[in-house]
């Protein structure tokens, strides 16, 4: 088929997701390589977000490829209840990647699904209903998951595919606090306040958080704050569910985000850069604790395509190539080149109100007005299909060849890990001279 062709029918026939179906035009991609993709016309594009800030090994590593092809001709498919090799191999790879308490696995095929998982496992555990969750947040589509977003894709399903129980807790947010205080003379009221919750809801199973928050914004938290919940957490004998189906892997520096803050949570999920998105993998990791509440008891989950051994093969091989490149101490380093090229494109666009990330995890903040913080649009104006401005600079870039998320009012820059410093840099100044466009809508300080 032709790239027309493809396109047609794509568009005719299918679905896409969290927007409306009218008028979408999709980009016919033929080719994907390293930190990059060409379109059916032949021309090539950087990826300066990892697609949906998943394909953290760059495109078609040959490792993880060739891990997949291999087991496909093998066994392709055995149903959960038996063993495999490529099963064996995962969880022992995983055992020694993981955080040490969490040893015991439950494999799906996304991160929704593993989030799914996890609010099922922790509500069972604890025979409670009740799980809080943050605003800016986001942790899936399906029933359960979608209810414990709390940003505005779970306005439009809330009264047709609600899990009842959510409690939603303030953010860790410090260029928007919600209550309007200052770091540090705050007291980090945000974690504070979780204990207050925690203390007067009651029926509480666990908290659920993406330790760095991905789509809303990569807000990286105080240093005191995940700690702080843990311990609030604790000491109500609620269970503590970390998201790193996009913090994990390599994106912020670490192997997963909660490393960087020494906590422990009692669940963890993930998927994305677990197999570098090559396959689709879902994870919920647990604590042995947790895994023996089900010893003697029925265990109320499964899926079809659980521990899927064509699924398993590649997450192995991406566990070795993430440790043959050195790829989490060369996200570390190139973090800090990225984060401080940022801050210097900010310095001249006054459309930038905050530049934040850790690791190749960064937003761009676009605001139309520095001094009052007001950015451009809202999530209203996303829900309602109103232009917005950070698509005029996301699609400035795709003209000049290279692709950037962008959502709601900021950008997010997230370039595989094996991105190299030329690349990143060519991706910045088509960064910063897309900005201008988001520059000439800026509010008169007059």
């Amino acid at each position: 088929m032709d790239g027309d062709e493809v396109k047609r029918i794509v568009r005719d026939t299918n679905y896409v997701t969290w927007r409306r179906q009218g008028g979408w035009d999709p980009l016919v991609v033929t080719r994907a390589e390293g930190s990059r993709f060409w379109d059916s016309a032949g021309r090539e594009y950087l990826d300066l977000s990892s697609q949906l800030m998943a394909t953290n090994l760059g495109h078609g590593n040959p490792a993880v490829a060739q891990a997949i092809a291999e087991q496909a001709r093998g066994v392709a498919y055995a149903a959960p209840g038996f063993a495999t090799e490529a099963r064996a191999r995962a969880s022992v790879a995983l055992r020694e990647v993981l955080p040490a308490s969490l040893d015991r696995f439950f494999f799906s095929t996304s991160g929704t699904e593993a989030n799914e998982a996890a609010l099922k496992i922790a509500r069972a555990v604890k025979q409670r209903t009740k799980v809080v969750s943050r605003y800016r947040s986001y942790h899936g589509s399906t029933a359960a998951s979608i209810s414990v977003t709390g940003d505005f894709r779970r306005r439009p399903v809330e009264a047709l595919d609600r899990v009842p129980g959510t409690v939603f807790a303030p953010d860790c947010y410090c260029y928007r606090c919600p209550f309007g205080l200052t770091y540090p003379s705050c007291g980090v009221a945000c974690a504070e306040y979780v204990d207050y919750q925690l203390e007067r809801e009651g029926d509480v199973a666990a908290m659920i958080v993406e330790p760095v928050v991905g789509t809303n914004g990569v807000i990286v938290p105080v240093p005191e704050y995940l700690p702080r919940i843990r311990a609030i957490t604790k000491a109500h004998d609620v269970l503590l569910i970390a998201d790193e189906v996009m913090s994990g892997w390599g994106r912020v520096g670490e192997w997963f985000a909660v490393d960087r803050w020494g906590v422990r949570p009692d669940l963890l999920t993930t998927a994305k850069g677990i197999t570098g998105a090559q396959i689709p993998l879902g994870l919920t990791a647990t604590t042995s604790e947790v895994h023996d509440a089900f010893r003697d008891t029925y265990f109320p989950h499964g899926h079809t395509y659980e521990a899927h051994p064509l699924t398993l093969a590649p997450a192995a091989a991406a566990i070795a190539e993430y440790r043959r490149l050195d790829l989490i101490e060369k996200s570390r380093r190139d973090g800090v080149y990225l984060l401080g090229r940022l801050r210097e494109i900010a310095e001249q666009h006054p459309s930038v109100g905050e530049v934040r990330g850790l690791g190749l995890f960064a937003a761009v903040e676009l605001v139309k007005n520095r001094k009052t913080r007001a950015p451009f649009n809202t999530e209203e104006d996303k829900l309602a299909g109103r232009p917005l401005v950070v698509d005029l600079v996301t699609g400035a870039m795709m003209k000049a060849g290279v692709y950037c998320v962008g959502w709601v009012s900021h950008l997010v820059v997230a370039p595989p890990l094996i991105v190299t410093r030329a690349e990143l840099d060519h991706g910045l100044e088509v960064l910063d001279a897309a900005l201008r466009l988001a520059d000439e809508r800026v509010e008169s300080s007059a």
